[in-house]
């Protein structure tokens, strides 16, 4: 009666082994996900915020172009460009003067 007892415990156990194994094995697998996931999204996150405070607001792009540019802007709408020409350095838009 003792081996059955012995052998059945031990048989359990095994079992019992086998279950936990599996089961720390797919909470490792989300856990690595998990992980992957909030990587990506701080990289993200870090892009996002690069451009909020270089490129953030209006305000900030109009005083780094006095600062930075000393040439006259023209402001055009996004409707209004027909064509964009890269011409020697530059940079030229063909808009139609019509509308």
């Amino acid at each position: 009666m003792k081996k059955v007892i012995l052998i059945s415990s031990i048989f359990f156990l095994l079992v019992l082994t086998t279950f936990i194994k599996n089961e720390t094995k797919e909470i490792e697998k989300k856990i690595f996900l998990k992980k992957e996931n909030i990587r990506e999204l701080k990289a993200k996150h870090d892009l996002v915020l690069l451009d909020y405070n270089y490129l953030g607001s209006p305000k900030k792009l109009v005083k780094l172009r006095e600062e930075l540019f000393d040439d006259e802007f023209i402001n055009y709408r996004l409707d209004e460009i027909q064509k964009i020409i890269f011409f020697n350095d530059k940079v030229l838009f063909q808009t139609d003067n019509l509308k």
